[in-house]
């Protein structure tokens, strides 16, 4: 193609993708799953440098195009409420791992909800999404507008001289980024233009220590017993009323396995209902609807095949079946209704035939109401079977709308459409919400989880009308069910149940007794210890003042990293031996570490010791890293011993 010299970038741009002019940004619908591996159109006009004063997160300082040039830099706009652009990560995250040393992923994060446009709501989104390349929060849509973008998601490719290699909107397009960026890399090689040299980034998450709850995303009460979904922990958790935990399911490895609730496997499951003793789960990242039978103690796949379905997709049976994101689910008669998020619709799974098909919606990504085929949904995320209606809080609309299963049609009960949404009380049309994920109801009202607002609405579904219940200390809840009096919450972002208290309007967190973030298996870091044997006992003197000494030993140009959690616990079993305190950390951790002891006349018996570190270096490619180290030492008291105890470890 002819370099376009006299056309300004954005002209320019819109004719590399082959996208057309729209008056307002759009939502980039499902593309094909298999498009050729065509390579992108190339122009090689100049790609616009990055904003100064931006906020960035998983990297310690700003980055500039100019910096990056050697490599093929993917830039992927983006808003986190966007469920097509959660579907793009997966292809992200091979590409990246294809191509470690010379290709740069970056997300430009533009956001369509007032909400999402703040950087620490974005954080939390890089947290729960688990997005480890860099992250550029884009004020007022400024690199949206410089690069002429159109729709969410849209990916630009930048050659590694920093011209752009193509763009394109919406999902299903591994094959031509393959192509594109191959070609691209090949090509610069030849040129001596590539820079093969890996780059690695300051992560969020090393900044933030495990909790006994990840991203909760639904949470479902009955008769006094909570099925929480431990959505950014992969697992679920059944707890009583007053938060025992009474079992976890799911080993917290992200995968589609079935079987015990220890060896199990979810990847982000949301939306929960139970009929007996069988709790079905709507398997998000999985695109599959799970079973949970607590008499067997097992957990089956009922439908989804752990493809995403494409666009257009009809459904099938059983295992066989695609599906897009499930996101809730609800038992109506012999089947399940299911919040088919990433399709826009509804559909429904036959527990006697296995079939799973299309229950309402067009698939098209609109607010429109009407007969069940030619209905419109937009990334519907919550449902609520109250008498022989569903309502639904559709999130992209920022509406609830209402199922008739009689009538077999859909009416809009509240709420305004797709860029129609803010934080409005009143009556139908006239009501403003921001993209709600959670809806439930007492008989009576229906309770919403307006969730950008971080506000708990309440709603009349006879009259429309919809009022503020509850609002303060809530962060993004994604789900909420009323059972006894109480709503249950999931305060996604605050990673808590809260229990708020209907009547009285006061709320409080939820204690999960003896729940413990999951523990992966992963290499251990190595354990040095300054011992003839790492099983000899270390021998301490008789009525001897001393220190119990920790060195971490940390890779060459790494430092502490004081961001985050850094903390030392220590624990005596036996006797003869009493340590000054039982725990360090914040500022007065510091290396080596010591903590003052005391010997009696004789005795012994075990010190175990527990580390949680994080530490980084510093300059381009920077790093940081998380190490958990535990180490038991047996001690004991007699004449001839040392004053102190020392214990060493070397971080990876």
């Amino acid at each position: 193609m002819p370099r376009l010299k006299k056309l300004s970038l954005a002209a320019a741009l819109l004719t590399l993708s082959g996208a057309s002019s729209f008056t307002s940004p759009n939502r980039a619908m499902s593309a094909e799953k298999n498009v050729p591996a065509q390579p992108l159109p190339f122009d090689g006009v100049r790609a616009p440098d990055f904003p100064a004063g931006f906020p960035w997160l998983n990297t310690q300082k700003p980055l500039s195009l100019r910096a990056l040039r050697g490599k093929v830099v993917l830039l992927d706009f983006w808003t986190y409420g966007c469920i097509n652009c959660m579907h793009i990560l997966p292809d992200l995250k091979r590409l990246e791992a294809k191509y470690s040393n010379e290709l740069v992923v970056i997300s430009v994060h533009s956001a369509k909800f007032e909400a999402e446009s703040n950087a620490s709501a974005v954080r939390n989104a890089v947290l729960r999404y688990k997005i480890e390349h860099p992250v550029l929060v884009d004020q007022k849509m400024r690199v949206w507008s410089e690069y002429a973008v159109k729709a969410w998601p849209t990916l630009v490719l930048i050659d590694p001289t920093g011209r752009v290699a193509g763009q394109v909107a919406g999902e299903g397009h591994y094959n031509r980024l393959d192509a594109t960026i191959s070609q691209l890399i090949a090509g610069a090689k030849k040129r001596g233009e590539l820079s093969q040299t890996p780059l690695k980034f300051a992560l969020e998450r090393a900044k933030v220590a495990p909790s006994p709850l990840s991203f909760p995303g639904k949470v479902l009460a009955k008769g006094g017993t909570l099925f929480i979904a431990d959505s950014g922990h992969n697992r679920l958790v059944r707890a009583s009323k007053d938060g025992k935990v009474e079992a976890v399911i799911g080993s917290g490895v992200a995968g589609l396995q079935d079987g015990s609730f220890q060896t199990a496997q979810f990847n982000n499951p949301q939306g929960l209902a139970l009929d007996g003793d069988k709790l079905y789960v709507a398997d998000t990242n999985n695109h599959a609807l799970r079973v949970v039978d607590f008499a067997q103690k097992t957990v089956t796949t009922l439908a989804g095949n752990g493809k995403q379905a494409a666009y257009g997709s009809r459904g099938g049976v059983g295992t066989e079946a695609s599906l897009s994101s499930p996101w809730d689910v609800v038992k109506v008669g012999n089947s399940l209704v299911i919040a088919m998020a990433g399709n826009h619709q509804v559909w429904k799974y036959d527990l006697s035939s296995r079939n799973v098909s299309v229950l309402a919606g067009s698939g098209a990504e609109a607010r429109r109401d009407g007969a069940f085929p030619s209905a419109a949904f937009a990334q519907t995320s919550g449902l609520e079977l109250v008498g022989d209606k569903i309502y639904a809080a559709d999130s992209e609309t920022s509406t609830i709308r209402a199922l008739d299963l009689k009538n077999q049609s859909v009416k809009t009960v509240a709420g305004g459409d797709l860029f129609d949404f803010g934080d409005r009380d009143g009556r139908g049309d006239a009501v403003r919400l921001q993209h709600p994920l959670g809806i439930t109801s007492d008989g009576h009202y229906l309770y919403l989880a307006d969730t950008y607002n971080s506000k708990i609405k309440r709603l009349d579904p006879v009259t429309g009308q919809v009022s503020t219940f509850f609002a303060g200390g809530l962060n993004e809840p994604g789900g909420l069910s009323f059972d006894g009096g109480a709503l249950f919450i999931a305060d996604t972002n605050n990673s808590l149940i809260k229990h708020l208290d209907v009547a009285k309007k006061t709320i409080q967190t939820l204690p999960l007794s003896g729940l413990k973030p999951p523990v992966i298996s992963a290499p251990a870091p190595k354990i040095e210890m300054p011992l003839a044997a790492t099983d000899a006992t270390q021998t301490l003197a008789p009525d001897a003042k001393g220190n119990l000494i920790f060195e971490a030993k940390l890779p060459k140009g790494f430092h502490l990293n004081r961001e985050a959690p850094l903390k030392l616990t220590a624990k005596v079993s036996g006797d003869g031996l009493t340590l000054g305190q039982s725990s360090v950390s914040g500022a007065k951790f510091v290396l080596p570490l010591q903590i003052p002891l005391q010997t009696a006349k004789g005795g012994s018996g075990t010190v175990e010791i527990s580390a949680f570190i994080s530490y980084c270096n510093d300059g381009p490619g920077a790093v940081c890293k998380v190490e958990s180290v535990k180490q038991r030492i047996d001690f004991e008291v007699k004449e001839g011993g040392a004053k102190e105890i020392k214990i060493a470890a070397v971080l990876p």
